[in-house]
């Protein structure tokens, strides 16, 4: 299983975009190493801007590039797009509707040794709650690019959170298309739902889940907002239950987003593999994964739990 960082695709793709869309301008907070975006800023450097520590001014400046009709990419660690400069992003972008796509790096737990400070679990919670916000959790490499090309096309803002770590690339995977979630592995017995890290071992837990007799149905909603509201009724109508997994709080995200979808429509049991009420910590990716009851065997267990 081939191991990729999503952020480096986010650079080359961003590079290949460039090449064919000369209104596209690229932006970073002093992170352009890190986010990948200095592959666009050594091919096209009339077009990149570097704002140093200064995300809140980054993201206005997007939002006057956008209002003169230029598609706005703007990056840096997801604690600062979407936490320190949360006022910019609601107030000049998301308010206006304007064409600037925040693909952030970094974000989630596996930022590992950082620590709290710069570990976003409350990130996609922020961003749902503001009008106009498209936000998409790629779960591999190849998805990633993908991801991008959409929110290039889509018109309005777009927020796409992705990791630090190297993670697998998934098989079986259907095109991208935004808004739509798809099914990886079918089964009648329970519905797993993941988003990004969590979509690899979602199905792994399917497959220990397989040995003992639970079949498990494992669906991709790299989408979080719009969310596939039809496949989320379709799972709690065919199947027993759910289990949502997510690198993220279990407060405002995607669980609670398919929450309010099946509260409303056809109403389940639910269960939530994220982080509970906890802050970050500094540590190696896979001990806080383990810490924080992110793992393979977490999953199966809620699975076991539900049913």
């Amino acid at each position: 299983m081939e191991l990729l960082y999503q952020r480096d695709i986010y650079g080359k793709t961003l590079v290949e975009l460039g090449k064919s869309s000369p209104n596209i301008v690229v932006l970073d907070a002093d992170l352009s190493g890190s986010t990948r975006t200095q592959l666009f800023a050594r091919e096209f450097p009339e077009r990149f801007f570097n704002f140093g520590v200064a995300e809140q001014n980054m993201m206005a400046t997007a939002a006057g590039l956008a209002s003169c009709g230029k598609v706005v990419f703007a990056s840096t660690f997801a604690m600062f797009a979407t936490g320190r400069a949360w006022d910019q992003v609601r107030n000049t972008i998301c308010y206006n509707n304007f064409n600037v796509k925040i693909v952030a790096s970094h974000a989630g737990l596996t930022v590992g040794p950082d620590g709290s400070s710069h570990q976003a679990i409350e990130d996609i919670a922020l961003m749902r709650a503001i009008c106009n916000m498209s936000i998409i959790v790629p779960c591999d490499g190849p998805e990633t690019r993908e991801a991008i090309i959409a929110a290039y096309h889509h018109k309005g803002p777009v927020y796409v959170r992705l990791g630090r770590c190297k993670i697998p690339t998934i098989e079986g995977k259907k095109k991208f298309e935004l808004g739509k979630g798809y099914i990886l592995r079918d089964g009648k017995d329970i519905t797993i739902f993941a988003c990004g890290i969590m979509v690899a071992k979602a199905q792994e837990a399917a497959l220990a889940l397989e040995k003992e007799k639970i079949n498990s149905r494992v669906i991709n909603i790299h989408t979080i907002n719009p969310l596939d509201r039809e496949i989320v009724i379709k799972a709690a109508k065919e199947t027993k239950g759910i289990v949502v997994c997510e690198e993220h709080s279990v407060v405002g995200g995607l669980a609670s987003a398919i929450d309010e979808v099946v509260a409303e429509n056809f109403p389940t049991k639910v269960l939530r593999v994220g982080v509970k009420k906890r802050f970050g910590q500094s540590g190696e990716p896979d001990e806080l994964l383990k810490e924080y009851n992110l793992t393979t065997e977490d999953i199966v267990k809620t699975a076991k739990k539900l049913l």
